[in-house]
């Protein structure tokens, strides 16, 4: 918390990632930086990994939604102890699993915050983690379903040489990768193996990663990755085995067996043990009236190239739940909640597009001043830490237009539109 003199009268949570177990230091020291009391939790645990769920179940619910509600109650008596009022304001701040338990405390918990910020939301973390094991087990089969970085590159200059230009400037970004109509047999070996073509073992891999899976009904489970942004993917992991968390979840969560092989993954019979243990982490309630009712602001965002190693979320996941609350609540929601997709940005940040921007101030100026953002400006800073652009950022499903004049490294050269109207 600051000295009171410099308290801004506000208070800021600051989400994890992963796992969590850990306290977010860093989100919290540039809380205090900018006036506001801040807190984070650990969730109930400590350590990186999924081992605090065997056979604690009530530890599974800490990490779904108790610890962030009951660290909230906590801090917000704390602050007005310390201060002798209570905050005007609460915000939070979250990406990934932060994203996540941002949806969840608007769902669960609608007069916690005032305003959210949930980034790349990880909100159906089950389903995320049997998309992730479906894609790095294609990516393990043998040596020969490796993508190494040359042949992402190759992938990636495929992609953008067909669908750059569809947004109306050549900037080697898809400012809607969803516009993108690719077949990537384009790129197979129609012979002898070159570093010029994919091979057959290396394109099953990428379908893995352009494929919804589905349960053994055709339903839905868990949407593929947007063409664009392969320059990020690491296929296989570096380590050898999927990431850490997704084979925690189905080690620890789902079959509750620390001996549990990740070789042995059955979609449906694992999906459905995680479901019956962990089902509480799944933050995809698209009924928000009461977050809305208590005068909530919701600010989702998502970055188009986010996708293809163990952190990977797709972006079209997000989508997929903004649309859910809008087919719940209605088609006119915009009043309080916005989503705002990032061309070229990776997992909460990175990537190749302009990825730094200042959400919070946006939802600030849209709780306390009413200022709902038409636009959000971000930046990208190149290797010797200049910026070399700026572009707006849109409400979806607005996109940034070139009005036809001036640099398209200008965000003042764009506009925010639908496409085609």
């Amino acid at each position: 918390m600051p000295a009171a003199a410099d308290w801004n009268g506000k208070f800021l949570m600051v989400g994890g990632g992963g796992f969590v177990g850990s306290i977010n230091a860093g989100g919290m020291t540039r809380g205090v930086r900018e006036g506001y009391a801040s807190a984070s939790t650990d969730t109930g645990h400590v350590g990186r990994g999924g081992e605090f769920a065997l056979r604690h179940p009530e530890k599974v619910v800490d990490f779904a939604f108790r610890a962030v509600h009951e660290t909230a109650i906590k801090a917000k008596a704390l602050i007005t102890l310390y201060y002798g009022r209570k905050p005007r304001l609460s915000y939070w701040h979250g990406c990934s699993t932060g994203g996540r338990q941002g949806l969840m405390s608007a769902q669960r918990y609608p007069e916690d915050f005032d305003g959210i910020i949930a980034g790349a939301p990880a909100n159906n973390q089950i389903f995320l983690c049997a998309w992730r094991m479906r894609l790095l087990t294609t990516a393990l089969k043998s040596p020969k379903h490796a993508l190494p970085q040359e042949k992402l590159r190759l992938l990636n200059n495929a992609i953008l040489d067909q669908c750059d230009a569809e947004d109306g400037v050549k900037d080697r970004l898809l400012e809607d990768p969803s516009d993108c109509d690719f077949d990537a047999s384009t790129v197979k070996c129609s012979g002898l193996t070159t570093e010029g073509c994919l091979t057959v073992q290396q394109l099953e891999t990428v379908a893995a990663a352009y494929t919804d899976i589905r349960d053994s009904s055709g339903q839905p489970l868990y949407p593929r990755l947007p063409p664009g942004g392969e320059l990020s993917w690491v296929l296989p992991p570096e380590d050898g085995e999927p990431g850490q968390m997704d084979i925690d979840m189905f080690r620890y969560i789902a079959n509750q067996d620390p001996s549990w092989d990740w070789r042995s993954f059955n979609l449906e019979e694992d999906v459905r043990r995680a479901l019956r243990n962990g089902k509480a982490i799944h933050a995809v309630d698209p009924d928000l009236a009461e977050f809305r009712a208590h005068g909530g602001k919701l600010l989702i965002y998502h970055g188009w190239s986010d996708g293809g190693s163990g952190g990977a979320i797709s972006a079209y996941n997000t989508i997929s739940y903004y649309q859910s609350v809008l087919e719940h609540m209605g088609p006119d929601q915009d009043d309080w909640l916005r989503l705002f997709m990032v061309p070229g940005m990776a997992h909460c940040g990175g990537g190749t597009g302009p990825n730094q921007f200042n959400a919070l101030a946006a939802l600030e100026r849209w709780r306390e001043l009413n200022q709902a953002p038409e636009s959000i400006t971000a930046t990208r800073v190149n290797e010797h830490g200049a910026i070399d652009m700026t572009r707006p950022l849109c409400p979806y499903p607005q996109q940034a237009v070139y009005e036809g004049r001036g640099s398209t490294n200008d965000a003042g050269n764009f506009t925010c539109a639908v496409r085609g109207n």
